[in-house]
């Protein structure tokens, strides 16, 4: 039953990550058919993060009082809804509209489901979980893609909200399963007295912790919103191609995270985030080459994706060991946040820059705020550390 429940909470973060690309990948012609600008992406991610946010900070008490299960599956309902009102959306306000049950969907899913990984299972697990995450991501912009050539970006949405209520069934029928965790050393955290925001910001090391945070989800919010747009904008590639082509940067992410798995317990959290600091700045030199190629695009995506893998599961799951487990749940529920506001303010800039400078800035972009996330994370493992 052990094995078959983290089966399940892996199946709930592929439905996580399932929307998370869809809509920079239909974005390039999505925006054409609704008569917006390329720049309005932004505001719909700020919707998305703004209501995620609200969901994140509330997920600690919900899931005190309801359990990560009930959490989890309610969530993915939601999501797998506002993505069928998606699909029959007409106008930018009917998106916008649709956006904001989808944000809290993901931000119930994320926070609970990342803190009860955190509490019982190892960090492989943790690397495995959002290796999953990337499953979805992967898969979405290659449905987007089908669509886009074959039917239209509708399409692509239909099929996604189909997925995920196959996944809101699965979860549904398997709830019994969670009580395999029963007799886990950290089975009362759930039902303890929470923390409030301002308690855990007093914390030694959390404010540096969530600047770190904050940067490093500005920084992929921004390749898995813009990435497509930039290969059809400083590239010159065709959109269904460039659709297709963004997901490379979710393999990387994916099959790093794979492979982070085997080796996280041995490196540790501190290291492995470094090594991919490194990779990430080897994918960014070779993206920021004035070269218009596809090959060079596809690796240049992939080493980024690769660098990004270890760096978000090392965080969550290195949190109650730097803070302790009856802390985690609220300082992760802070953390998805902050993770929500750099996706809410610093995606959607960018886009304001790619519109008024040039997209071609998405690299140097990118560098800024992966700078910016190791020096606050390097300064969080030293303040806890004992």
């Amino acid at each position: 039953m052990y094995t078959l429940l983290i089966s399940i909470i892996y199946l709930a973060f592929i439905s996580l990550g399932l929307p998370d690309s869809l809509l920079g990948s239909a974005w390039p012609i999505l925006h054409q058919e609704i008569d917006v600008s390329i720049s309005f992406l932004g505001v719909i991610s700020m919707a998305v993060s703004g209501a995620t946010i609200i969901s994140s900070l509330l997920s600690d008490k919900l899931t005190h009082k309801f359990g990560t299960k009930w959490i989890t599956t309610i969530s993915v309902f939601i999501s797998a809804i506002s993505l069928l009102g998606f699909s029959y959306s007409k106008s930018i306000w009917a998106i916008m509209l649709w956006a904001i049950p989808y944000g809290f969907g993901a931000g119930g899913i994320d926070a609970a489901l990342n803190n009860y990984v955190a509490l019982h299972y190892s960090s492989k697990h943790m690397s495995w979980l959002h290796c999953f995450w990337g499953v979805g991501t992967v898969i979405s912009p290659f449905v987007m893609s089908f669509s886009l050539a074959n039917f239209s970006w509708r399409a692509g949405y239909l099929i996604i909200a189909f997925i995920q209520f196959t996944i809101g069934a699965i979860l549904l029928f398997t709830l019994p399963l969670w009580k395999v965790n029963d007799n886990n050393s950290h089975k009362n955290i759930e039902n303890n007295t929470t923390i409030g925001i301002l308690q855990a910001l007093q914390i030694k090391g959390v404010p540096s912790l969530l600047l770190g945070f904050f940067s490093y989800c500005a920084a992929e919010s921004t390749a898995i919103s813009w990435s497509c747009t930039y290969l059809v904008e400083a590239k010159n590639i065709d959109e269904p191609t460039a659709a297709a082509l963004a997901s490379s940067f979710f393999i990387g992410m994916t099959f790093g995270r794979f492979l982070g798995g085997f080796v996280m317990d041995k490196m540790g959290y501190r290291k492995m985030i470094l090594l991919g600091f490194g990779i990430l700045s080897l994918g960014i030199l070779i993206m920021i080459l004035p070269i218009e190629n596809y090959l060079l695009s596809l690796i240049g995506l992939i080493i980024l994706g690769l660098g990004c893998a270890p760096i978000y599961p090392c965080i969550i799951h290195s949190t109650p060991s730097n803070f302790g487990a009856e802390n985690s749940g609220a300082i992760i529920g802070i953390q998805m946040a902050c993770a929500y506001l750099g996706s809410t303010f610093m995606a959607p800039l960018f886009g304001v820059i790619g519109k008024a400078i040039g997209f071609n800035l998405f690299p140097v972009y990118f560098l800024v705020f992966a700078i910016i996330m190791v020096y606050m994370l390097e300064l969080t493992f030293k303040s806890t550390k004992k």
